[in-house]
């Protein structure tokens, strides 16, 4: 069974930084896309970044310039470093493939206080 455990989420200020972990289990993790995910206005949940199985990054306008993803196919983990957090950042932040075809996991919670 496939599953996903994301970490590394908190509390943290205004300008501040966070690195969450996705831990992925019971899948060919290298051969995927993998992004991480959050609520949106109007949508289920938006892809704020991914990587892809050859390590091409993207990310969407929002957090571009400030958020990095990167993989680490070995552990089978995929990492999000967040830097210069504001407050439109709060979210509980999930990893999954894309396009989706895992159940979501439990997601981790990151809090920008102003």
């Amino acid at each position: 069974q496939v599953q996903l455990v994301e970490s590394g989420g908190g509390l943290v200020q205004a300008g501040g930084s966070l690195r969450l972990s996705c831990a992925a289990s019971g899948m060919i993790f290298r051969f995927n896309d993998m992004g991480w995910y959050r609520p949106a206005p109007g949508k289920q949940r938006e892809l704020v970044a991914v990587v892809s199985n050859d390590g091409t990054t993207d990310y969407a306008d929002s957090v571009r310039g400030r958020f990095t993803i990167s993989r680490d196919n070995d552990k089978n983990t995929v990492y999000l470093q967040m830097t210069s957090l504001n407050p439109e950042d709060t979210a509980l932040y999930y990893c999954n493939s894309r396009p989706v075809f895992i159940s979501w996991g439990r997601g981790t919670q990151v809090t920008v206080s102003s």
